[in-house]
C-alpha cells in the first residue's frame, strides 16, 4: 500500500468545507460535481460534489457530498481510503476486511479509471480500497 487518506462525506456543503480547508491548509483543490461526471444524475444532485481532492505535498484530504435521498448522520461520514498497489491487493483486502461486515460496493473498475471497492467492517468502520491508475486522483 502507498498510504491512507481520510475521506469526508458532507450533506451538501462539501465545496464550502473543502474551500475552507484549502484556505487553512493550502494546496491544490480539485472538485468534480455529479453533473460534471457524465453519469446519470438526478437534477437535484447535479451541483453536489461527487469527488473533491485537496493535496499539499504528501498530505491529501478527499471528500464528497452524499446524494440527496441518502440518510446523513454525523459519525458515519468519515471513511478511510487505502491506496493499494494492485487490483489483486484491493481484492485481497476486500475479502479480509469484509468478513463479518457489510459491503457497499464490490471491487470493480470505475468510470474514473480506478479499481475501487467500499465496505463497512464488522466493527462498524468504513473503508474504501483504491488502486489508482496513472493520472487518476
Amino acid at each position: 500500500m502507498t498510504g491512507t487518506t481520510p475521506y469526508l462525506v458532507f450533506n451538501g456543503n462539501c465545496r464550502e468545507a473543502m474551500t475552507f480547508y484549502q484556505s487553512c491548509l493550502g494546496g491544490e483543490l480539485s472538485i468534480m460535481t455529479f453533473g460534471e461526471s457524465g453519469q446519470k444524475t438526478a437534477p437535484e444532485a447535479k451541483d453536489r460534489v461527487m469527488h473533491a481532492r485537496l493535496a499539499n505535498g504528501a498530505t491529501v484530504l478527499m471528500a464528497s457530498d452524499n446524494m440527496p435521498d441518502m440518510e446523513y448522520q454525523l459519525g458515519d461520514n468519515v471513511w478511510t481510503c487505502l491506496e493499494c498497489d494492485s487490483d489483486e491487493q484491493v481484492d485481497k483486502l476486500y475479502a479480509i476486511l469484509n468478513a463479518g461486515g457489510k459491503d457497499s460496493m464490490a471491487p470493480s473498475d470505475t468510470f474514473w479509471g480506478a479499481y475501487f471497492a467500499m465496505l463497512t467492517d464488522r466493527f462498524g468502520f468504513h473503508w474504501m480500497l483504491n488502486h489508482g491508475k496513472p493520472n487518476q486522483g
